[in-house]
């Protein structure tokens, strides 16, 4: 069972991979984000399989670790693309 983990874990990755080609194209910034996100989901599925491959539970907290940086990176992007309707919005909360 641990080869399969090995071989899936390698699948993943390769599959990331040609994400990479998304983010260095474009067209646009939210393409870029999201093949961003599919590296975050990707690298934390490869984590996950390896961690479980080698039956080290420590992998299995990076990978958790990871997910939440990658939630708060996608939360600033919308943030930060978002037009401001209404600033005092803000103030009111």
């Amino acid at each position: 069972m641990t080869e399969f983990f090995g071989a899936a874990a390698v699948f993943v990755l390769a599959m990331v991979a040609l994400g990479l080609v998304r983010i260095l194209r474009g067209p646009a910034d939210a393409d870029r984000v999201m093949a961003a996100q599919l590296l975050g989901t990707g690298g934390i599925a490869a984590l996950l399989l390896v961690g479980e491959a080698t039956a080290e539970p420590a992998i299995a907290d990076v990978a958790l670790t990871l997910a939440l940086l990658a939630a708060f990176a996608a939360i600033a992007f919308v943030k930060a693309a978002a037009p401001d309707a209404d600033p005092a919005a803000d103030d009111r909360a």
